[in-house]
């Protein structure tokens, strides 16, 4: 029996990267998935892997820039799988570029698939893991506000920042009702990087040579099996913490 046996876990762009590598390690532990993101194909891949190994899982389409959306992918998954016991908030938009070419309208959308849903998201399923006797919220932050230098990552570090604050806050307010609220700082080779490694060669070959254990992580066997124990009642005294699964990159002091 895994760790989390009968547990159902909602996970934001479950289609691929590291919401995908979250999804299958946490199933392969026994929780039934809400694979969720905004391509449908994407989903059900994910969804048809899961399963081949014996897991439970459902795809549920949904956009992240709409709360409406959220909500009603939530409300589905209740529907389908029962409830929800963990929330992973794993998909976003990043703004990367220097301060000069952010513009208003991609940093509100940057916001508003960042913070604004998560804490939507967080707010939606907290009266269903509180009538469940509590629950684990689980939301992807990033290294790049403590980075050496953080030209061009501006933008996408204070939005993950403000759900940094978010996810303190929540750990704080809802520890009474046995709800954990974590974040995690992950390296992964999530499509993202894979992108950014190709296009920045150069800096992504001095990222590496940064990184004490000198690779960047799996999206399942680094990160995702560091968010299964997390939310396993093996780390029930763990909240309101940030995690680096970095391989010993940032500084967080």
């Amino acid at each position: 029996m895994g760790t989390l046996e009968g547990k159902v876990a909602f996970i934001t762009g479950a289609g691929q990267g590291v919401g995908q590598g979250v999804a299958f390690a946490l199933a392969r532990e026994g929780a039934s998935i809400a694979v969720t993101g905004r391509t449908e194909s994407k989903l059900v891949d994910t969804v048809e892997q899961i399963r081949a190994f014996g897991g439970v899982a459902e795809p549920i389409v949904c956009d992240i820039a709409d709360t409406a959306r959220i909500t009603a992918a939530i409300e589905r998954t209740v529907e389908l799988l029962g409830g929800v016991d963990v929330l992973v908030n794993n998909a976003s938009l990043n703004p990367l570029g220097p301060l000069l070419d952010l513009t208003p309208g991609l940093m509100a959308k940057a916001y508003a698939s960042g913070p604004i849903a998560a804490l939507h998201a967080m707010q939606t399923v907290y009266p269903i893991m509180k009538e469940r006797g509590g629950g684990n919220i689980v939301n992807m932050v990033t290294s790049a506000a403590v980075r050496w230098d953080t030209s061009g990552y501006g933008g996408y570090a204070s939005v993950k920042e403000a759900l940094r604050s978010l996810t303190r806050t929540a750990a704080s307010e809802w520890g009474p009702d046995n709800i954990r609220v974590n974040a995690i700082a992950p390296h992964a080779l999530s499509p993202g990087l894979k992108w950014w490694t190709e296009n920045r060669p150069e800096e992504a070959a001095e990222f590496v040579a940064s990184i004490p254990l000198r690779r960047i992580g799996d999206c399942e066997d680094d990160i995702g099996r560091a968010v299964a124990w997390i939310v396993s009642d093996d780390a029930r005294y763990l909240t309101g913490a940030t995690i680096p699964l970095d391989g010993g990159q940032a500084r967080w002091g």
